[in-house]
């Protein structure tokens, strides 16, 4: 087969001109280079390649078409030829040989456009759905045995089909690419125009030089032009070009049009209904694209047409289902143009229930089009009900200061200044943990965008399918456990801890126990140690923050009437159990006159709580009134430390980490009456509740700074009343955040990043936080 100056008899070929048996690709992996190649290894060409980040699934096409490639440079000594992606530049060192070997470099474009020579070429061009378009055309060819050639710019969802083929038709179908200029090469003898719509700013400054490109590529049409009428760009851009060729349009109701928008040739009736009923891929704008197939199919001359889209199973990363059970849906697509995130969201948002949330991964695709569009691509975003963003994909641009994720989250937030974003620069595996803790059932998780972001959306989506599966493990945990402690142990699963905080935000745990006493407790930790698992321990919830998703692990609440003791000892000292709640310890030792304990009212929590994290108010700390502490390992080892053998400090104290405190002796500063110490309870409790809201919160959320203040901090940098969903920063104290009604931890953590990186942007200061992520750590989220 060929054309035009490509020769090919199994034993010598030519392209331009000369002769070619190897040729040697750069950038292989990539969905433009990738079918490409294939499809030359098909014409009978020695292929070789290289990619730095080759996916699974273009490695196996390209294996299957006997494509050499390496993840370095493969040896390319002995090509003739050497072709490579848009994303190469010129200092590559594959580049650099040839152009020292004297060995021809050609785009991936322009390799294309001198292949199809001579060839009846079907080009599909346009803005947005190219790939879907050829797609649907090349299954409708494929299914009533019509020969063509194809290259197309992707990969069908079916692996067992390749995304590109030489059949020895004169017919070849393939994407014709606009941001590198050489769509130029190209002189079609059907074109499809799917849209028109403004991108690629680097080469295209205003959108009239964009159409003028459209416009010549119509004008070098040799026999039809097909474009959608409902575009109005197109529409203009064809009515205003001299071509030769005929014009006809496609619409909405799968109707086939001449020159003067009268029907013509075709009234596709039947067939467009069983298309549109076959295809399991949503939005309008994909019956619009089945109908410009559907059309191209007649022009081609192909017969008996009417159910070739019946099989048609999809593009790769074209809003295809990479999870699916009853209680979450994951999926990817390509989307990364503003109207086509518009397009694919609004078409999600209409087939979601009303209790569902519309949850969006994106990846901007090119620092130049992130520049370009950042108003536009923050204005379709915003459909989602909470946005996780990553860091542009780069696709070989230099840097653009102003086309980063940074400069796009500052758009949205000053748009949707309380939408829940969750950004950080470099930290794509930040972003995806707390997507992994706060989805929740009945969420729709879509990945959007055209880079690397699919390995994002593989790996959590394999994360998520451990959580499952360590389901049942959890499961089996419970089972354990009931049948080893007391009958009135409460073990249960999914227990909500929501409403165990005082913040009011979070998921459930995948195990709660509250053990009736001591034996229980030593059982229970001696369970999870056996498991290899460490227990994750609840007070009254006041200095935690729980994540949406809940607590992977057994969760220990010492609630029991057991854990609540408060003794007076002979000596004057007074033995608490680590469940009692200060404001009761306050209250005891104020009725049996014991002084030295009033700073602890107020703060919302027990003594276990107060113990592990050093409490503090009112210029006391828990450990200046501690005699004794009595733990439990974690292994459930009992031991008992006099103060001079404790490390503790600022929120801290070392002996507690691994362990679970019991009890405590505390030591009274002074005997006295029972009304003066009540008086001084009331003075501190005045002083709390004019200074700190009285809406649910975790207490302060960040420590203060050596010499400062974190709520002062806060309060310089205007940050008081930002908000985040129902999270506030409390106007009444910065070092709060609020929850002001129906908040999610998600939308906490978001207002803790944004809280930290402004105040560290404008005073070079880290604040870290004092609020415990319960189950997980602030360091896979900051």
């Amino acid at each position: 087969m060929g054309g035009g100056d490509v020769v090919s008899d199994g034993s010598r070929s030519q392209i331009f001109g000369e002769p070619v048996n190897h040729i040697h690709a750069v950038g292989v992996g990539g969905m433009g280079l990738g079918p490409l190649v294939i499809y030359l290894a098909d014409r009978g060409w020695r292929i070789t390649g290289e990619e730095a980040a080759l996916s699974p699934h273009m490695a196996a096409q390209l294996a299957r078409a006997g494509v050499e490639i390496s993840s370095d440079s493969t040896d390319p000594l002995g090509a003739d030829l050497v072709v490579y992606s848009s994303a190469v530049l010129p200092t590559h060192p594959t580049r650099v040989w040839a152009e020292k070997a004297g060995v021809k470099q050609v785009r991936r474009g322009e390799l294309l456009a001198e292949v199809a020579r001579g060839l009846r070429l079907v080009g599909v061009a346009g803005s947005h759905g190219k790939t879907t378009v050829t797609a649907m055309l090349v299954s409708i060819l494929r299914a009533v045995d019509f020969p063509v050639s194809y290259v197309l710019g992707g990969l069908f969802a079916d692996s067992k089909i390749a995304p590109a083929a030489a059949k020895g038709s004169d017919w070849l179908v393939i994407e014709i690419d606009e941001s590198d200029g050489t769509i130029d090469l190209f002189d079609p003898e059907i074109t499809v125009l799917s849209n028109l719509d403004w991108d690629h700013a680097d080469r295209y400054a205003e959108i009239q030089a964009m159409e003028k490109t459209f416009g010549d590529l119509a004008a070098r049409t040799k026999e039809t032009v097909l474009s959608w009428e409902g575009c109005r760009v197109s529409e203009r851009v064809v009515a205003t070009v001299e071509t030769g060729a005929t014009k006809k349009t496609f619409g909405r109701e799968g109707e086939f049009r001449g020159e003067r928008g009268n029907p013509d040739i075709l009234q596709l009736g039947g067939a467009f209904a069983e298309a549109n009923a076959s295809l399991s891929m949503r939005g309008d704008f994909n019956v619009l694209n089945a109908t410009a197939a559907l059309a191209v199919v007649q022009l081609m001359g192909a017969k008996n047409f009417g159910g070739g889209l019946g099989g048609f199973s999809g593009v790769h990363r074209r809003q295809a289902i990479l999870f699916e059970n009853s209680d979450l849906t994951v999926m990817e697509d390509y989307a990364h143009h503003p109207t086509e995130i518009r397009c694919l969201l609004a078409s999600l948002r209409a087939e979601m229930s009303a209790a569902g949330r519309l949850i969006v991964v994106f990846q901007p695709h090119r620092f130049s089009r992130t520049k370009q569009f950042k108003t536009e691509l923050a204005d379709a975003l915003l459909e989602a009900d909470s946005l996780h963003l990553l860091d542009v994909y780069g696709a070989g641009e230099a840097r653009l200061a102003e086309g980063t994720t940074s400069e796009l989250v500052k758009v949205l937030e000053e748009k949707a200044p309380t939408k829940s974003i969750n950004y950080v620069p470099d930290g794509c595996d930040h972003v995806m943990t707390l997507l992994r803790q706060s989805w929740q059932v009945g969420d729709l998780v879509v990945f959007v965008g055209a880079g690397d972001i699919e390995k994002a959306a593989r790996d959590w989506v394999v994360s998520v399918e451990e959580d499952i599966q360590r389901s049942k493990e959890w499961a089996m945990v419970a089972a354990d456990l009931r049948s080893k402690l007391a009958p009135e142990t409460k073990v249960v699963r999914e227990e909500p801890l929501a409403t165990k905080t005082t913040m009011r935000v979070g998921g459930a745990a995948r195990v709660y126990v509250e053990p009736v006493d001591l034996s229980d407790l030593q059982s229970v930790l001696a369970e999870t140690a056996q498991r290899g698992l460490s227990p994750v321990i609840l007070g009254r919830g006041s200095n935690l923050i729980v994540p949406d998703g809940g607590v992977n692990g057994v969760v220990i609440s010492l609630r029991r009437t057991a854990w609540e003791t408060f003794a007076v000892l002979p000596d004057g000292r007074v033995r608490v159990g680590a469940g009692l709640r200060l404001k009761n310890l306050c209250g005891l030792a104020a009725k049996a006159g014991l002084s030295g304990f009033e700073f602890l009212e107020g703060i919302p929590g027990n003594v276990g709580g107060a113990l592990r994290m050093n409490a503090g108010a009112m210029g006391g700390w828990m450990f200046d009134v501690v005699a004794e502490v009595e733990l439990l390992t974690y292994a459930g080892e009992r031991r008992i430390y006099p103060n001079s053998e404790l490390h503790y400090g600022y929120r801290h104290c070392l002996e507690l980490k691994d362990s679970i405190a019991v009890s405590a002796v505390l030591k009274p500063q002074a005997v006295s009456e029972s009304e003066k110490v009540g008086r001084q309870i009331d003075v501190y409790r005045g002083k709390r509740q004019e200074s700190q809201p009285r809406e649910p919160s975790a207490g302060c959320i960040f420590k203060n700074p050596e010499g400062d203040s974190a709520g002062r901090l806060i309060e310089v940098c205007g940050l008081k009343g930002e908000r985040v969903g129902d999270a506030e920063v409390s106007a009444v104290h910065g070092n709060f955040i609020v929850n002001r009604g129906q908040a999610k931890s998600a939308e906490v953590v978001t207002l803790v990043r944004r809280v930290r990186g402004r105040v560290k942007a404008q005073t070079g200061i880290d604040l870290e936080p004092e609020v415990l992520l319960y189950g997980a750590q602030w360091e896979e989220l900051l």
